[in-house]
């Protein structure tokens, strides 16, 4: 008889800790789900969205998303420019005046322009691990930065008539990208991976903007695809 009633008390005991727990992460997604939330995004043209709409952009894709799962997103605020390398996003973000509030969401891909001026790759790997850092300060919480890989404008019709060998570009984006995944994944952060897609452009040219380089709205609604499930995830 007193086995049979420690083993109930024990049965509620875990219950309870399961019930609170559940009420916990649930309570956490209601206050996700009634707050203005805040985005960053740091980058170069692929996070402008050159060439395409404003709202075609992945940032503001990705925003858009978030918000017809229920999240209320504020507009992203956007530190990228055409051409930067990793120094030139480091000294854009210096001078940019930001909110001193942490950030709910933080997206990083940057790289595309060190590898395209033929920059030092051990030169990257520093200044790309300084900026995963100043991503995590930027955020909220270390889940809620997202990195994403290099696209492989090798498969454009721009890389493919670029004068270039689209293979030698394809691997040295790969070089790139395997610096960034490693230096992403020993800081703990999320990574996702769109290069593969961003390759289908190269039999579906309407993954690519009309100047024939950059990503069409639609390869941005692709990414989104990806990360935008990681990305309400980590606000549970």
């Amino acid at each position: 008889m007193k086995y049979s009633i420690l083993i109930l008390v024990l049965l509620l005991t875990l219950t309870c800790k399961k019930g609170e727990k559940a009420m916990a992460n649930e309570d956490s997604t209601v206050a996700n789900m009634g707050k203005q939330l805040n985005y960053l995004a740091l980058g170069d043209s692929y996070t402008i969205g050159e060439s395409v709409a404003t709202n075609e952009n992945f940032p503001n894709q990705l925003a858009n998303e978030l918000v017809k799962n229920g999240l209320r997103v504020n507009p992203p605020i956007i530190v990228a420019k055409t051409g930067w390398t990793t120094a030139e996003l480091q000294l854009g973000i210096k001078n940019t005046k930001l909110p001193e509030y942490k950030f709910d969401i933080v997206t990083l891909l940057i790289g595309v322009n060190n590898q395209y001026r033929g920059e030092s790759i051990d030169v990257y790997r520093k200044e790309f691990k300084e900026l995963l850092q100043t991503a995590i300060n930027f955020a909220n919480d270390k889940s809620h930065v997202f990195i994403i890989s290099i696209p492989d404008w090798g498969a454009t019709p721009h890389g493919q008539q670029s004068g270039r060998d689209p293979k030698v570009i394809t691997k040295e984006i790969d070089a790139f990208n395997a610096i960034n995944k490693e230096e992403t994944l020993a800081a703990g952060l999320s990574y996702t991976n769109i290069t593969p897609f961003s390759r289908l452009a190269l039999s579906d040219k309407t993954l690519v903007a009309a100047d024939g380089l950059h990503p069409s709205g639609k390869m941005y609604a692709g990414w989104v695809t990806s990360l935008a499930p990681l990305v309400s995830n980590s606000l549970k």
